[in-house]
Order: C-alpha cells, then sequence, then structure tokens
C-alpha cells in the first residue's frame, strides 16, 4: 500500500550540489513517500502533524490507535459522542462535510488531509491545499479491505503496533460471535428513515453483521449501493428473519419530529415474524453506524451482539 518517493533524497542531493547546505532563508525539504489510496496515489509528508480528516471512519479508527487530529467538520454534522471532542477546543473547524471551508483550510495550511467518505465529490479542490487522501473502505471485501486500510494509517502515522493490537482485538471479538451466530438463524439488517425502511446485505456498508459477524442473511438482495432495498412490511414478513438488526437514520442525524424506529416497527405484521417473537429484534447504536463506522464502532456493535447473542430468552 505504500512505497518511499525519492522525492526527499533528490532534494538533498541538489542542494548539496549547490553548496553542501541549505541557505539561511531556505526551508530543509520535507521527507515524503507515496501513498496508494482509492482516488490514485499521494505524495505524502513523513508522519503529517498537521492533519484534516473528513472520512468519518477514518477518523475513529485514527482515534483508536491515538493519532492526533487538527481538525474536523463542524457545520451541519453532529459526531458521536466518543468522538465529538474534535468538534469542541482548538481543532480546527474544517466546514462541513459535503462543503469544506476551502478557504479557511488553505489558510490554515495543512500537512495532509483525510477526505473520502461524504467529501469524496471535494477530493480534487481538497487536493489543491494540501495532499488528500480517500482511505474508504470497500465495502464489496470489507473485512480484508479494512485490515489494509487500518495498516496503511499506522504507517502513515507511526503506529503500526498500534493498528495491529487494534485489528486483533477485533477480530478475536468477531470470531468468538461467529461461534454463535453460526447455530443463530438468519438474519436481516434494516435501517428506518422517516418511517420508511430499507434492508442491507452483505458487502454492504452495514453487512459487518453478515461479513464479519457471520450471520446467514435471510433474503437475498439485489443492491449494494448506500441507500440499501427498499423493504415493506409485507415482504419483511416474507423473508422472516430469526433476528433483526436495526438502524434509524432519524436517530442517528437528529431528525425532529421522525417517528422512533421501535414505534415504526410496532405494528401486527412485524409481530407475526419469528425475530419479534422471539425477542431478537435488536436495536443498535445508529449514530456510530450511520455516521461513524470505523474500529471503534465495529468494536462497539460486536459487543452488543455478543450481549444481544448470550442474553437468557
Amino acid at each position: 500500500m505504500r512505497r518511499f518517493s525519492l522525492s526527499w533524497v533528490a532534494a538533498v542531493m541538489a542542494s548539496l550540489s549547490l553548496g553542501g547546505c541549505w541557505g539561511d532563508d531556505a526551508p530543509a525539504p520535507v521527507a515524503t513517500h507515496t501513498v496508494v489510496h482509492a482516488a490514485g496515489t499521494s505524495e505524502v509528508p513523513v508522519q503529517p502533524k498537521k492533519v484534516i480528516v473528513f472520512d468519518t471512519a477514518a477518523l475513529d479508527t485514527m482515534d483508536a490507535l491515538g493519532i492526533p487530529v487538527a481538525g474536523v467538520p463542524r457545520n451541519n454534522v453532529t459526531l458521536p459522542p466518543f468522538l465529538r471532542k474534535y468538534q469542541q477546543g482548538d481543532h480546527i473547524n474544517a466546514g462541513g462535510l459535503f462543503e469544506p471551508d476551502f478557504q479557511g483550510l488553505s489558510a490554515e495550511a495543512p500537512d495532509l488531509i483525510i477526505g473520502g467518505g461524504r467529501a469524496k465529490k471535494a477530493q480534487g479542490e481538497l487536493s489543491k491545499i494540501a495532499p488528500t487522501l480517500d482511505l474508504e473502505v470497500d465495502d464489496s471485501r470489507l473485512m480484508a479491505s479494512l485490515r489494509e486500510r487500518t495498516l496503511q494509517i499506522g504507517e502513515i502515522f507511526g503506529r503500526t503496533p498500534q493498528a495491529e493490537a487494534a485489528l486483533t482485538t477485533l477480530e478475536q471479538a468477531a470470531a468468538a460471535v461467529r461461534t454463535k451466530s453460526a447455530a443463530a438463524g438468519t438474519a436481516l439488517v434494516v435501517m428506518i428513515n422517516g418511517g420508511r425502511m430499507s434492508a442491507y446485505g452483505p458487502g454492504t456498508r452495514f453487512g459487518y453483521l453478515y461479513d464479519g459477524l457471520g450471520f446467514r442473511p435471510a433474503l437475498d438482495l439485489p443492491e449494494k449501493g448506500l441507500h440499501g432495498n427498499p423493504m415493506s412490511f409485507e415482504l419483511l414478513l416474507q423473508a422472516d428473519p430469526d433476528w433483526l438488526f436495526v438502524i434509524s437514520r432519524d436517530a442517528a442525524i437528529g431528525t425532529k419530529g421522525a417517528a422512533p424506529a421501535e414505534q415504526v416497527l410496532d405494528n401486527e405484521i412485524v409481530a407475526r415474524t419469528k425475530a419479534r417473537q422471539a425477542g431478537r429484534i435488536v436495536y443498535l447504536d445508529s449514530a456510530e453506524l450511520y455516521v461513524a463506522g470505523g474500529l471503534q464502532t465495529l468494536l462497539h456493535l460486536t459487543q452488543t451482539v455478543e450481549a444481544a447473542l448470550s442474553a437468557p430468552r
């Protein structure tokens, strides 16, 4: 995922050929390496110090590894409680997730920007300000991609031992859940948004329940996109999962006046499902899953599912 660039060596050799030392006013060349990411390749300073992060999943993982972050978007976004510290105090306000403050960021002169995620369309403009990486995880190969990206972040910031340890913790917790989920029957992951319901299968943004924790999908869903597959209550009953895992977009973003997910699912059709009758509808931490989604979120999700599988019924 990474290879060292010759740019720093070339700069040093050029300076030596011109006199063997840098002038009093000339800045020393910055050591860089080449990073391969979802948007291409970029020259990145070795162990960058002033880092702006737009990708909330990457922020989640960086926080888990103890990597300092200079700034994040604050406009029209509320991070989950465990990440909210980055929207307070002296941290730079980078604008919005979809609309970065380009002028403000230019004045701040960051060493590195972690883009991607909801800021994907701003990649080109952000790259004019500082090296900008898209470290988004590939949902179609979730577990392998998550490992690769986590180790890549560890390498970039000199936190490889921490990255390896965090991955081991998550992988061991997930393995323990898989020993139980293998005999737990089928599952379905749904998201409630404005009273409507959509479902997600393996290889999607919420596919970790299947791909990481080993649940067997109750339904073969064709759509792999961000918005999932429209799901009626009748189709939910037809799929009749043993387990139903619920995310509320309304709760995640604080939609005013929206009916709680529990209320949306409180009807006679859902009451006929195996999941409801067995007490196996699990309401997940929507703010973490919808807004963040990195290492800590997945570990919290794994622990929630472990507790649900182990609960007496």
